[in-house]
């Protein structure tokens, strides 16, 4: 060891005088700290292990230890154990065995949240509402949420029962399924919407996500639409390769969507459409919003910068970076990131730059003197730095606490059972929405009920007061605050009127998935869609549309 120093001190000595002669290069030495941290690491695990005042659970120790180390490089880096390497599989491939039902924990309960449409799940007769008490005979109660999931999922093919409680029934009930290959539905909505406009609704980039946006397109286009909606809110990403695909729907076989570049430069590339495309003339609209990231900021961007579309909504997540899965011992996997990627006018969208951390470990947004000004394929201006900022920009009403309260507390899903449970008529999805007097039986049905939520200005009281025991001047304000505090509390007895339109439009949702499972609960918000009003607007009028994709 003491003779590695010397020729280590000695390298150093001698490239500061710029005359290195010897084969001892950078990687060397960083080889050589790793394998130094490695033994540092594993002594200390040892000691730690034999000597700490308690048992010590030596997978868990050992995963807080990855999981630090990772989290200092960026969020998506991320180590993944043997025994949630079937769950990273499901999120990559959108498959798995199981029985087609989503489950959420409300409280001491386990309740059915959505079907998926035609399989095990829905045939079997399982519904939204059910309380799952046991699966194969072991109650839930007893056991962890991912146990109960592990339970759930299986081998194709295999049996597996639940023991529910269904609403109106006095004694559980037994139901038993077979397992099958279960495969997400990226695609779960599309159709022809008013103005004779079309609309696909993309949820993840899994396998097939361009075919099936493809397919979805071609049979919308037999109707002779006036313009398409490709709808990409709330859609996280996926596969790299679905996204060239997806742009590949209206876009010409050879071109340019997306290059990634990264430290290791032969495996820098540059992926292009590979198909002839199903159109190139009818206008679209791309609809993001906070939540579209990574794969759908790649269609997105591209489309823009061919100016092949217009983008509506809210600027998007700002995740330029790719990730690559690599095996480890005992099953487990890492997923690192890479490289970042490139829209065809060279912009990268990542907004957090992880490289450059503040002192305190925090991380900053790149400043906009320091993003890059591009040109779009007419020559309108794009950014990078920022996530994909709309062409159209549509200002959205914040979620307010209360609605996102009687959601997380369950309210909004028990009142939704009871409603559907207590009418035989199936409901029109199209007309559905709930009565004045509808909405009153739901308030009337709230009271007494205990639920609690800060508010913006509860935050900020918080805050005020803090700052005034900080500056010492608490004991001449306290009354007030309190009584501001007071009439806070008072005014929130009314905010089940006041945010009357929030709360009704979360109930209808969930009032007709009961009918219409994932596909019913999209066409029912598109009443309260401010996005899609602007589409409307924006493709009805060729004018507009041309005028929106030119210079100003």
């Amino acid at each position: 060891m003491k003779y590695v120093k010397k020729i280590l001190k000695f390298v150093a000595a001698i490239t500061l005088l710029g005359l290195v002669t010897i084969a001892f290069t950078p990687p060397a030495d960083r080889y050589f700290e790793i394998a130094k941290n490695l033994d540092i690491f594993a002594t200390l695990f040892k000691e730690v292990n034999a000597l700490y005042v308690d048992e010590v659970n030596p997978n868990h120790l050992v995963k807080s230890g990855i999981d630090a180390m990772l989290e200092s490089l960026d969020p998506y880096t991320n180590y993944i154990p043997e025994d949630q390497v079937e769950d990273f599989r499901t999120m990559n491939t959108g498959q798995y065995g199981g029985i087609g039902a989503i489950t959420r924990d409300m409280g001491d309960r386990t309740v059915v949240t959505m079907i998926m449409e035609g399989f095990a799940a829905q045939k079997g007769g399982l519904k939204i509402g059910d309380e799952i008490l046991k699966i194969n005979q072991v109650d839930l109660s007893k056991i962890s949420r991912r146990e109960a999931g592990n339970l759930m999922r299986g081998q194709v093919g295999e049996p597996v029962s639940l023991t529910i409680k269904r609403l109106g029934q006095p004694e559980p009930i037994k139901l038993e399924f077979k397992r099958e290959k279960i495969k997400l539905n990226n695609v779960p909505f599309s159709g022809m919407l008013e103005s004779n406009i079309a609309y696909i609704k993309l949820t993840e980039f899994t396998p097939d996500a361009g075919k099936n946006v493809r397919s979805a397109f071609l049979k919308l286009k037999e109707k002779n639409p006036k313009g398409v909606i490709l709808d990409l809110r709330d859609n996280p990403g996926g596969l790299l390769m679905e996204a060239v695909n997806v742009c590949n729907v209206f876009l010409p076989k050879g071109k340019k969507v997306v290059s990634t570049k990264g430290k290791i430069t032969d495996q820098n590339a540059t992926y292009s459409t590979l198909d002839n495309p199903a159109d190139l003339e009818i206008p679209v609209v791309v609809l993001i919003n906070r939540g579209s990231a990574s794969a759908s900021e790649i269609v997105a961007g591209t489309l823009q910068d061919y100016d092949r579309a217009i983008v509506i909504g809210e600027r998007s997540f700002g995740k330029g970076l790719v990730q690559v899965p690599r095996p480890l011992s005992y099953n487990a996997q890492v997923k690192i990131t890479t490289a970042k990627y490139y829209t065809p006018t060279g912009r990268c969208i990542q907004v957090l730059d992880y490289t450059h951390r503040r002192d305190d470990g925090s991380v900053a947004s790149i400043p906009d003197s320091l993003k890059t000004v591009f040109k779009t394929t007419n020559g309108r201006t794009v950014y990078d730095g920022g996530g994909i900022e709309p062409d159209i920009q549509i200002m959205h009403e914040e979620t307010h606490p209360v609605a996102l309260a009687l959601f997380e507390y369950g309210y909004i899903f028990d009142y939704a059972t009871q409603y559907v449970y207590a009418r035989t008529a199936q409901p029109d999805v199209k007309n559905f929405g709930l009565t004045s007097e509808e909405y009153q039986q739901f308030l009337t049905w709230m009271k007494g009920k205990k639920y609690s939520y800060e508010s913006i200005v509860d935050q900020q009281l918080i805050k005020l007061s803090e700052e005034a025991k900080r500056e010492r001047y608490y004991p001449e304000l306290k009354s007030q605050l309190d009584q501001i505090k007071s009439k806070v509390e008072e005014s929130k007895k009314n905010e089940l009127v006041l945010y009357k339109d929030q709360i009704k439009a979360v109930l209808e949702e969930d009032i007709i998935s009961r009918y219409y499972l994932e596909r019913g609960v999209i066409e029912v918000s598109f009443k309260y869609d401010p996005d899609l009003k602007k589409s409307f607007e924006v493709l009805s009028n060729t004018a507009q549309y041309k005028k929106t994709l030119s210079i100003n």
